[in-house]
C-alpha cells in the first residue's frame, strides 16, 4: 500500500491539530479511552465541545498553552493509502520545527483561517514548501463556519493566495473550504457547501499522484556501514549496508565509487529477509560488490555515466535555526548523506524576505528563521546534486562544533565541480 507523508501549516490558531483530529476521528483511528480521555479534559477546560486538538498536542506545555510546539507526528491508514502527518507548529519562533517537518512530506497542507485569509505566516509556510521542493499543496480555507460559509470569502482567499503562489515552484495546488470543528468537507461532503464541488479532503489525500516524484532515474546509494560478519559461516561476507537515496540498483549494474573513482559490478543486494533482485528508496540494503574495494561509511555509489557533482564549492538557500546569526568567515560541521565535513562560510548572498519574495542584498548575517543564500567551501568534496533534482543528495545540515547542535538546514542550488 502506498505511503503519503504530508505536513500541516499555517499561522496560529488556525485549527492544524483540530483537522487532524476531526480526521483521525472520522476515520475510526481512535480508541474509545482516547475519545472519552479528550471530551473529559474538554469538559474540564470548560469547553462547549470535544476539542479534537488534544489528540494530536502530545506536550503538557502545548496542552497548557493551546498550542502546537514541537513536531508531531501521527499515523493512520484508509482502506487506500497509509498516511504519515507531521503536524507542525505555526508559530514564527518555530519555523524550525516546519522545516524538520516539510522536508520529507510529499504534500503540504496550509490552512488558513476564513476570517483572517492569508497572513504572513501562511506564506512562509508556503515558501518553505516550495523551498524545500514539496511538490503537492492543499490550501484548506479553515472555519468556514464562521463565516457562514460564504463562497464569496473562499473565492478571495484562493485568489489572494494563488497570486501569491504563482511566484512559487508549486506544481500543483488544490483549495478546499473545511470546518475541521464540525467535519465540514473533511471526510465527507458538506451540505453547508452546496457551491463547492470538488473533492473532500480525505479523497484528495487519498488520490493525489505521487508516483513521479521520486527519482528513479539518478542512482545513488550513501555508504552508511560496512557490514564484516565475523562468524565462521560469513567469513568472506563483505556488504555495504545503506538506504538508496534514489535511482534503481540490479546486480550486475556497473558502479562508480565516489570518491575513488574505481568502477566494479554489484555482486548481490540483500536485504533483512535475504536477496533482492532490485533496490530503489526508500529501501535500506546491503550491496555486495564483485571486486574487493576500498569503500568506507561516507561513500558514494552512483553510475559511471551518470555521477552527482564532487565538489567542494557550494551554493545553497539556506533555513537558519540558531540563535547564534550566521555571518560569512564562521566555520560549521557538515554532514551531507552519510558523510562528514567542515565548511567555511564564504559568503552571504542576499536573505529573502518571504512575504515579497525580495532578495535583500548586503545583509551582515542571517537570524533564526531566516531564509538566505549562501556559498561555502568544504573540508573535503561532497558528492552533491541540485536540490530541485535529488532531495537527499541536494539536502544537508549545518552543526555547532562547540554545542553539536543543529543550527542550519540548506538546499543545495549549484555546485561547481572541482
Amino acid at each position: 500500500m502506498e505511503l503519503l507523508r504530508f505536513a500541516t501549516a499555517g499561522s496560529v490558531d488556525d485549527g492544524k491539530s483540530t483537522l487532524i483530529g476531526r480526521m483521525l476521528l472520522e476515520t475510526k483511528q481512535i480508541f474509545e479511552d482516547q475519545l472519552e480521555a479528550v471530551e473529559r479534559t474538554s469538559r474540564d477546560k470548560g469547553f462547549d465541545y470535544t476539542n479534537l486538538a488534544l489528540l494530536t498536542d502530545g506536550l503538557r506545555a502545548e496542552r497548557e498553552q493551546g498550542i502546537t510546539i514541537d513536531v508531531a507526528y501521527r499515523y493512520f491508514a484508509t482502506p487506500r493509502r497509509k498516511f504519515i502527518i507531521a503536524d507542525t507548529p505555526g508559530h514564527i519562533q518555530y519555523t524550525r520545527n516546519m522545516v524538520t517537518g516539510a522536508s520529507t512530506a510529499d504534500l503540504a497542507l496550509v490552512l488558513v483561517d476564513a476570517r483572517k485569509g492569508v497572513l504572513e505566516q501562511s506564506k512562509r509556510h508556503a515558501v518553505i514548501a516550495s523551498l524545500l521542493q514539496v511538490r503537492h499543496l492543499v490550501l484548506c480555507v479553515n472555519k468556514m463556519d464562521l463565516v457562514e460559509f460564504d463562497e464569496a470569502r473562499f473565492d478571495e482567499i484562493c485568489e489572494e493566495f494563488s497570486d501569491f503562489a504563482a511566484k512559487l515552484d508549486i506544481d500543483d495546488l488544490a483549495f478546499i473550504p473545511v470546518s475541521a470543528l464540525l467535519g465540514d468537507n473533511v471526510v465527507t461532503h458538506s451540505p453547508n457547501t452546496p457551491w463547492y464541488e470538488g473533492p473532500t479532503l480525505l479523497h484528495h489525500l487519498e488520490h493525489v499522484y505521487i508516483g513521479s516524484d521520486r527519482n528513479l532515474i539518478d542512482a545513488r546509494f550513501p555508504v552508511q556501514y560496512v557490514v564484516r560478519p565475523m562468524s565462521h559461516d560469513h567469513h568472506d561476507y563483505r556488504g555495504y549496508a545503506g538506504q538508496v537515496a534514489s535511482g534503481i540498483f540490479r546486480p550486475g549494474d556497473e558502479v562508480l565509487v565516489l570518491p575513488s573513482g574505481f568502477t566494479t559490478t554489484i555482486a548481490g543486494i540483500d536485504e533483512h529477509g535475504g536477496p533482492v533482485e532490485q533496490a530503489y528508496p526508500p529501501m535500506s540494503v546491503n550491496i555486495r560488490l564483485a571486486e574487493e574495494l576500498d569503500v568506507s561509511r561516507g561513500d558514494m555509489f552512483a553510475r559511471p555515466n551518470n555521477a552527482p557533482t564532487v565538489t567542494q564549492d557550494v551554493d545553497a538557500m539556506i533555513c537558519w535555526f540558531s540563535e547564534r546569526p550566521l555571518q560569512a568567515g564562521q566555520i560549521y560541521g557538515v554532514k551531507h548523506t552519510t558523510r562528514t565535513a567542515r565548511a567555511r562560510i564564504q559568503e552571504l548572498n542576499y536573505r529573502l524576505d518571504v512575504n515579497s519574495l525580495h532578495r535583500e542584498d548586503d545583509q551582515p548575517a542571517l537570524a533564526m528563521n531566516d531564509i538566505g543564500r549562501i556559498s561555502m567551501r568544504t573540508t573535503v568534496p561532497l558528492f552533491v546534486d541540485e536540490y530541485r533534482r535529488n532531495r537527499i543528495t541536494g539536502s544537508f545540515i549545518l552543526i555547532d562544533e562547540g554545542t553539536f547542535e543543529t543550527v542550519g538546514a540548506g538546499m543545495i542550488l549549484a555546485a561547481s565541480a572541482g
